[in-house]
């Protein structure tokens, strides 16, 4: 047996493959959730009421999947141009620090701007600090041939020590009682809320809308058209007078701002201050997503919803039946297993060698 690549995937099987891949991972899980003897059912069921059963669920399933869409994307724009950006975590971290530190009060105070002014500058400061961190990386990439996997993944560890160091020292909160957290960022500069009395913020029609430009980016305008041609062979597209450096570079800026735009909402959106577990593992969790979404940035949308409804119902389905919420990560793992597995399939077709 061997595998043949296809010559064309079929636009059917593109869409059919990732429905087959949570269908597979559903049946999978099953049988784990037998073995630990709760009823399969009732325990699919508790997680889907436990995400959209009520409004309360709804609106903590939506402020979850926030955060994850801007870093599905990240993932979804680099990894399209084959940029394997791992450190979408450390772009968020340092997102929210430069959030923090533009729309922060330090000791009482702060810059003294309009509110017109500064909430831009405050996002675009967190934009920023994700871009720079990403094009470091980018940058090694293109003129020493230093593998971004291994950078980008270090620089998250470099970057959580570095906000832990300004959450002890500059920028930490003297009114938090020790407790490592930031000041608090102005009131006024807040993200306004979308539901009342909810958490789900403005940070998700933000995302919800780039997530659109990035499809309509990629889909119709030249630098998409790039960006697909480098990650699908790049010295062919230098070869064809692209240009690639500029591309890659571009594409670095484009997934590193959205990481830190991710920081930005999770700190104006939904905490107003910083702390060290303010990510639960948003920016790995992203790499699942752009993965199980198939880099489409509107697939992104409903992967991050689908993850998000995975998390959230599984604190209320370990409550009622007991299964441990550890369930939750091995469903989204053994979802992106078989996503690549369905991905390849759609791609190759198996042929019996002849004997």
């Amino acid at each position: 047996m061997r595998l043949e690549l296809r010559t064309a995937a079929s636009p059917l099987a593109n869409v059919l493959a990732p429905l087959a891949a949570v269908v597979f991972t559903l049946f999978a899980c099953a049988l784990l959730v037998a073995w630990a003897g709760a009823p399969v059912g009732r325990t699919y069921a508790l997680i889907a009421e436990g995400a959209f059963g009520s409004r309360f669920a709804l609106s903590e399933t939506l402020t979850r999947a926030t955060p994850l869409i801007l870093t599905g994307l990240a993932c979804a724009v680099a990894f399209r141009a084959r940029l394997y950006n791992i450190g979408a975590e450390g772009q968020l971290y340092l997102g929210a620090l430069a959030a923090v530190a533009v729309g922060g009060l330090h000791e009482g105070t702060g810059f003294d701007l309009p509110v017109a002014l500064h909430l831009p500058l405050m996002i675009f400061a967190g934009a920023l600090a994700g871009a720079v961190l990403l094009l470091g990386s980018a940058w090694l990439k293109l003129a020493m041939g230093v593998d971004e996997v291994v950078t980008t993944l270090l620089m998250n560890f470099i970057v959580l020590l570095f906000v832990s160091m300004m959450l002890d020292g500059p920028m930490k909160d003297a009114m938090a009682l020790g407790w490592p957290q930031s000041v608090a960022i102005k009131p006024e500069l807040e993200f306004p809320k979308l539901l009342e009395r909810s958490r789900v913020h403005a940070g998700l029609l933000l995302a919800l809308i780039l997530a659109l430009a990035l499809w309509v980016m990629e889909r119709f305008g030249t630098f998409g058209f790039a960006l697909r041609a480098v990650g699908a062979n790049a010295r062919a597209a230098r070869f064809a007078g692209l240009p690639v450096t500029r591309v890659t570079l571009g594409c670095a800026a484009i997934s590193g701002a959205l990481a830190g735009l991710a920081g930005v909402g999770e700190v104006a959106g939904r905490a107003g201050y910083l702390t060290l577990d303010m990510s639960p593992g948003y920016g790995y969790a992203g790499i699942v997503i752009a993965m199980l979404a198939g880099l489409n940035p509107l697939g992104v949308v409903a992967s991050a919803l689908f993850v998000a409804a995975i998390l959230v119902g599984a604190d209320s389905m370990s409550r009622a039946v007991g299964v441990p919420t550890y369930l939750a990560d091995v469903i989204v793992a053994v979802a992106l297993l078989a996503m690549l597995v369905a991905g390849l399939f759609t791609r190759y077709r198996l042929r019996r060698e002849a004997a």
